[in-house]
């Protein structure tokens, strides 16, 4: 047998293939078997060759190693060989160092992990050094197969090379790392605008570079701070993901890349579509040979995104035939040909979706044609209620068909499920090209609306009564008329009204308030709440006197009570009537018991089984209790009830305030209502701007969800009032308005703040709420109401202020009045001319003042006031330096002077005692600056004069700004381009731009170098 032997051994390299042979001999000849001791033959990588004497094991890795058997056998007996098979590796990677970019005093790893057999050595090497014979650096550590640099410095940026070896061979690698320090750059382009399709996911990409790796950070709306967590996705490279975008979901997002080194931001715009929907699609058609076939396929679409159609014939193009006419939503193909049978398909494509739908055509023989029958049409379907008030409701159908005669009208009906069950009332009609009806609804009444179709013929069935829809009881729109107030006989006077009826009651429990009282009489009002009346008798009156009358109307919402009378034998007396007892127990939503609610009792006379309960909380849980009344007393009362009470409309919100006021946009917070009385759907706002004549300007609404009580709102007009109107929803409807009126900051540019009649502020180019534009009304007067002046707004100028203020008064002079904080000088005023809003100027910078705006009327002793407002006006810097009003410029001259005094008192003491010193002549002869008088004309000592006091002195290199430069031969990268700080690629390439010129020192006159601030920069921009 051969290999010969018992064993033999076999090496064999990892990834090469294994090739082992076992030749026996023998007669018969033997039938060769192959094992693996303590395995399994890898099935999947193994092959055999020449009978089985020769196998094969391909990509061999280090499971393969082991004990190979091979077995000869006949029938004679058995051989056997072992051939132990080793298996070596050169060197494999594992894990390859990767490149490196630190920030200074950061801490990173390289890794160097590989395998093989024998076990690789690994060797390190810096910059092509071995790491042993390199500088020595204290932030790094070997550990063999891994270096650790710590806390690294500027300036260590290096490449490490990794080689791992053994006999077999070997692998380098290179890893380069870059020390950095570079401030965050966001790359994505800014204001990018994504679009997606409803309940698609949405991307917003914000990748961004730093040294250190910038944190990413992204805000919706500038505001709201969006987390990790449904529907948001925050990736490691910046990404936002929207897993299923909403319309809610559409506004502007922001995002901010920072790190230690700064900050920076992005803006993108996030759009979210309605999808493309095929409503109407082709139909099944059965067409006569030289009749035409008409396929209609009618969209509903975004409005933003404009789809275009293609139709497909068998899924190919159609035929270039002119009998084909393709319309916006509809095939028409005249004369239709044996060939024009087939499958067409319409497909309606967008920037962003498509849909598609197909439908068969069929050509038939020609038959006679039938007369035309016309006949009613068919009842309308589908009957939908959408946009859902207190007061209206939108109603939506789907016609049926005309048969042959064209739809006049739909006529739509109602039934009051309430008051009239099963009387259907006649309620307003549509053309008949509409399908949809905006229904005004009065309070207090179930609705259930259907639809009737007209033609020519006659009218169709009804439609299917829609849903029913209840509307809330309100308080009544009107008060009771024809009041009258006589004397029918002495000593009585009989006030009588005409009552309401029907619609007008808007609730249940009507009750007429009656109040009188003797006219021209100072005494509080008599009053008296009766019900099912139209008249009330007041006895002891006196006679012939004349009385003040008045009557009004409330209701209630209520819950009517029923319940089993008792048996007469049971009431041991005369029955006197029935004792409700009614407390609520706690509202729907609150798990907690309310105890401060007292129990409540109506008392219904004489045999009776039910009664109501008026003024209920909607959504609360209350018990109840009844008991029988008798002459002595009450009986022991009924088992309790529990009930509920359905949801109503919510309180108004509890608070709205108007903050951040800016040129051209207002952020408003409010506060959720104090009672919901339900679940809360969210919040209406509408706003719309005031002029100086207190008139409206266009409605604007927005809606918001419960969970949202913020919001900033964009591309308003500067210096404007506006009025805004917050309430809260439930199912059954929007509560009562809260309202606050508020101008947007002054635009110092501006001479008077000013709306255009019949237009309102433009639309903002991504609104962060679906924003629908009413109708632009004309505008309309607003009362004033309530105190003379609102909310006070202030922006800052350089050396003054801008103060505006809501002001709802009739005074005509009106003064804005500031004094200095804290001082106790008397207060200044400046006369305002008719407008809200004035200028103060040449306020001290650096100083804070209260300012206040006072109305008075001559004709009217009364003095009102605005709060007074702190108003701290910026400390500007000095713009140039005046070396006159500089402290070492005044002593050096006081001390010229004093040496010039000094220097004429010796020469006069030296003249009266006989010397002779021609101290003029000299003074004639050399003109010495440094003694020349003083010059009656400017007051100035020789040649330093007004003229120059704005020059440095002489060898200095202060500019007119008074920063000190370095020397003009200090040349550097910063004296070029706009900014101090050199800017560095990722490659080290320089990306600062050269301006072309240095900049020059200010030398002459006033000049500044300095820039101009913020203020003035966008006073010259506009």
């Amino acid at each position: 047998m051969t290999p010969l032997g018992i064993t033999s051994t076999k090496m064999v390299l990892r990834g090469e293939t294994l090739e082992l042979e076992c030749i026996a001999d023998g007669l018969p000849t033997p039938e060769i078997s192959w094992q693996k001791d303590g395995g399994e033959l890898p099935s999947s990588r193994m092959s055999f060759y020449n009978f089985k004497k020769t196998l094969k094991v391909s990509d061999v890795n280090e499971a393969d190693a082991g004990d190979y058997r091979c077995t000869a056998t006949n029938k004679l007996g058995t051989a056997q060989h072992v051939i132990k098979v080793s298996v070596k590796a050169a060197p494999f990677w594992v894990s390859a160092p990767r490149n490196l970019i630190l920030a200074p005093n950061e801490t990173g790893i390289l890794t160097c992990r590989v395998n093989g057999e024998p076990k690789p050595k690994i060797s390190w090497f810096v910059n092509g050094v071995p790491i042993e014979n390199a500088p020595e650096d204290h932030s790094r550590k070997v550990d063999d197969d891994t270096v650790i640099l710590s806390f690294v410095k500027t300036g260590s940026s290096a490449v490490y090379q990794c080689n791992a070896s053994n006999e077999f061979g070997y692998l380098l690698a290179n890893a380069f790392v870059n020390v950095l320090a570079e401030a965050p750059r966001v790359l994505t382009p800014p204001n990018r605008v994504y679009q997606v399709i409803t309940n698609n996911p949405a991307l917003l990409h914000c990748a961004s570079f730093g040294s250190p790796i910038p944190t990413i950070t992204w805000f919706k709306d500038s505001q709201t701070s969006v987390k990790n967590g449904d529907p948001y996705v925050i990736h490691e490279n910046g990404t936002l993901e929207i897993h299923v975008a909403q319309p809610l979901h559409s506004g502007k997002y922001t995002c901010i890349a920072s790190n230690n080194l700064g900050i920076k931001e992005n803006h993108v715009y996030l759009e979210v579509k309605e999808p493309t929907r095929i409503l109407k699609q082709p139909e099944y058609k059965d067409v006569q040979r030289g009749m035409s076939a008409v396929f209609e396929c009618k969209v509903k679409h975004d409005p933003s995104l404009i789809p275009t159609v293609i139709w497909l014939k068998d899924n190919g193009e159609l035929p270039d035939d002119e009998r084909f006419d393709v319309d916006v939503d509809s095939l028409t193909i005249r004369d239709v040909i044996d060939e024009d049978e087939g499958t067409y398909t319409c497909i309606q494509n967008t920037t962003l979706d498509q849909d598609s739908a197909s439908a068969m055509l069929t050509v038939v023989e020609p038959t006679p044609t039938p007369p035309i029958v016309y006949g009613n049409p068919d009842p309308p379907t589908d009957l939908e209620l959408t946009d859902q008030t207190e007061r209206s409701v939108q109603l939506t159908w789907t016609p049926g068909d005309e048969h042959n005669s064209p739809t006049q009208k739909f006529l739509i009906q109602y039934e009051d499920l309430l008051h009239q069950p099963g009387v259907w009332i006649n309620l307003t009609d549509a053309p008949g090209t509409s399908t949809t009806v905006q229904l005004n609804l009065s309070p207090y009444v179930y609705y259930s609306f259907r639809v009737l179709a007209l033609n020519g013929v006659g009218y169709s069935q009804p439609s299917q009564p829609s849903r029913q829809y209840r509307t809330n009881p309100s308080a009544p729109d009107e008060n009771p008329s024809d009041v009258q107030g006589v004397g029918t006989q002495p000593g009585n006077l009989v006030i009588s009204w005409t009552p309401l009826t029907g619609f007008l009651a808007n609730g249940p429990g009507l009750e007429y308030k009656v109040q009188w009282r003797q006219k021209d009489v100072e005494e509080d009002w008599s009053s008296k709440t009766v019900a099912n009346v139209s008249q009330f008798v007041v006895s002891g009156t006196p006679t012939y006197v004349p009385y003040e009358i008045k009557v009004m109307v409330h209701n209630s919402t209520l819950a009517e009570v029923h319940w089993e009378p008792v048996s007469l034998q049971s009431v041991r007396g005369k029955l006197q009537g029935y004792k409700v007892y009614f407390r609520r127990i706690r509202g729907l939503h609150e798990t907690e018991e309310d105890t401060e609610q007292q129990e409540q009792v109506l008392t219904f006379s004489g045999n009776r089984s039910e009664g109501r309960l008026p003024g209920l909380q909607p959504y609360s849980l209350y018990n109840l209790t009844v008991r029988v009344l008798n002459i002595k007393g009450e009986g022991p009362p009924s088992p309790s009830k529990k009930f509920e009470t359905p949801e109503g409309v919510p309180g108004p919100p509890s608070f709205l305030n108007v903050i951040n006021p800016g040129l051209d946009s207002l952020t408003l917070e409010w506060g959720p209502p104090m009672n919901n009385n339900g679940r809360l759907a969210g919040y209406t706002l509408k706003y719309q701007p005031v002029n100086t004549t207190n008139e409206l300007g266009p409605v604007k609404v927005i809606t918001f969800l419960a969970n949202e009580t913020t919001i900033t709102l964009g591309n308003l007009n500067s210096s404007m009032l506006y009025k805004f109107y917050m309430s809260a929803k439930t199912i059954k409807g929007s509560g009562p308005i809260i309202t606050e009126e508020a101008f947007t900051a002054m635009d110092t540019t501006r001479t008077k703040p000013t709306v255009e009649m019949g237009k309102g502020p433009s639309e903002p180019p991504h609104p962060t709420s679906p924003i629908t534009q009413s109708p632009h009304p004309p505008f309309h007067k607003v009362p004033p109401v309530g105190p003379a002046f609102g909310k006070v707004n202030t922006s800052m100028l350089e050396d003054g202020a801008v103060i505006s203020w809501d002001y709802f008064g009739h005074h005509k002079n009106v003064y804005v009045e500031y004094v200095v904080e804290n001082s106790k000088e008397d207060w200044k005023r400046e006369l305002v001319n008719g407008s809200h809003w004035h200028m103060i100027k040449g306020l001290k910078p650096g100083t804070s003042y209260k300012v206040r705006v006072v109305a008075r009327d001559p004709a009217d002793p009364t003095v009102h006031s605005t709060d007074e407002v702190l108003v701290a006006v910026p400390a500007v810097p000095n713009r140039q330096v005046d070396i006159a009003t500089q402290g070492w410029f005044i002593g050096l001259m006081c001390a010229i002077a004093l040496l010039i005094l000094v220097l004429l008192i010796v020469c006069f003491i030296k003249r009266n005692k006989g010397g002779k010193y021609p101290v003029k002549e000299k003074e004639d002869a050399h003109q010495d600056p440094e003694i020349q008088p003083m010059k009656e004309d400017d007051g100035t000592f020789g040649e330093y004069s007004d003229t120059e006091d704005h020059k440095p002195l002489k060898g200095s290199r202060t500019p007119s700004n008074g920063t000190v430069r370095r020397d003009e031969s200090d040349d550097s990268l910063v004296d070029y381009g706009e900014g101090g700080d050199g800017q560095f690629n990722e490659d080290g390439s320089f990306i600062g731009q050269y301006s072309g010129k240095k900049e020059k020192d200010t030398h002459e006159g006033n000049e500044s170098s300095e820039a101009p601030s913020p203020v003035n920069a966008m006073n010259s921009f506009v």
